[in-house]
């Protein structure tokens, strides 16, 4: 019998509604004995609910990098077209781009991985967006997110 995957969801921080069915959840888990904090996209549908493969899981280190970024940001966007606001390697070839975008004429705020290998340069799907609106609700999260996860 195959062994369970080691996925333990520890605690879930908050949530932002992006609308009736789609919301973005905040929580903290633990893989193979290491904590992170992990931002994912959550869908309420007829045929499935539960998690999309849009998120994006965060270490000790890379919080400390976003939350500065995230917090540093005006109440009102400053920009009418895409921004990058910073890079954090992540692991090699792999790196987490903090942007701000623009879509559908609405501006958020995009965490994304930018993937560089041999094979292919550029966006990974492993990301979400948050509405600029909704950034210091984020940024709430991300804090209490940053207490729980500990520095390997």
């Amino acid at each position: 019998m195959a062994e369970p995957r080691e996925f333990k969801p520890l605690k879930e921080l908050g949530t932002i509604s992006l609308s009736e069915t789609t919301q973005i959840k905040f929580y903290v888990d633990e893989y193979k004995g290491y904590k992170y904090g992990s931002i994912r996209t959550f869908i309420q549908g007829d045929s499935y609910t539960g998690p999309t493969k849009s998120g994006i899981t965060l270490n000790a280190v890379l919080l400390d990098g976003v939350l500065p970024v995230l917090q540093k940001l005006p109440k009102e966007p400053d920009t009418l077209e895409d921004k990058e606001l910073a890079r954090f390697p992540k692991k090699a070839g792999v790196e987490l781009v903090v942007r701000i975008t623009i879509f559908r004429d609405t501006t958020g705020v995009d965490l994304r991985e930018w993937v560089e290998d041999p094979t292919y340069k550029g966006w990974s799907k492993k990301g979400v967006r948050i509405p600029y609106k909704e950034v210091p609700q984020a940024v709430s999260y991300l804090k209490e997110m940053r207490q729980l996860v500990a520095k390997e």
